[in-house]
């Protein structure tokens, strides 16, 4: 990354640290993934249930070996090996642990936090639960306003997360949301955080790096 593009993002991370911590989210901007593991850890301790969104910017930084070495108790309904009752009871465990860790497909330098999901787990341990809420957003996530989110999740983040998975859907052949019927469609639950959610303790940590999808 190029010293221009290092002060592109920072600044737009800036801008959208600022524009968060007015819609009542704590928020921070760093530079690095290393730096932005150091902030999620200050919230992980020995012995706390910690959850995990699915999501790869969380797992780019390095998180969930982290917090495991850590002596977290370590919430991963995608451990292989699971049962499909194993993987529920995490999922529904994941909405009222000590610490919840995931991205968003989307983050405006309005302040807003924006979100598709299939189950919708992850949308609701974003909104209500887990004692301490933790979201990392690279700077590829950041995005002007609210039509550039959805902009941006239709055309990246959807169709890459299908292709991830695997999905037999049509935005893996055309690499464009198609706004399909197919039951195997992952793209459900549609979630806009215009302020942080009135009872939870709900942190946001820019990342001057591009980091998932």
């Amino acid at each position: 990354m190029t010293e221009v593009q290092s002060w592109s993002n920072m600044t737009r991370a800036e801008r959208t640290k600022n524009a968060l911590i007015k819609h009542g989210f704590d928020a921070v901007a760093v530079s690095t993934k290393e730096e932005a593991l150091a902030e999620v850890m200050k919230f992980v301790k020995p012995g706390a249930k910690v959850g995990f969104g699915g999501s790869m910017t969380v797992k780019a930084v390095g998180v969930p070996e982290k917090a495991a070495a850590a002596g977290a108790i370590i919430l991963d309904h995608n451990k292989p090996g699971l049962s499909a009752e194993e993987k529920m009871e995490i999922l529904r465990a994941q909405l009222t642990c000590d610490v919840f860790i995931s991205s968003v497909n989307a983050a405006s330098m309005e302040g807003e936090l924006f979100n598709i999901d299939g189950n919708g787990n992850r949308v609701a341990a974003l909104t209500f639960g887990p004692r301490k809420t933790v979201v990392v957003v690279g700077a590829n996530k950041i995005v002007e306003n609210e039509e550039a989110a959805w902009a941006r999740i239709r055309a990246w983040a959807s169709p890459m997360n299908n292709k991830r998975l695997n999905k037999e859907n049509p935005c893996v052949k055309t690499g464009q949301c198609m706004d399909c019927d197919n039951a195997g469609r992952i793209c459900r639950v549609y979630q806009v955080l215009r302020r942080k959610p009135s009872v939870s303790d709900f942190t946001v940590i820019l990342v001057g790096e591009e980091l998932g999808y």
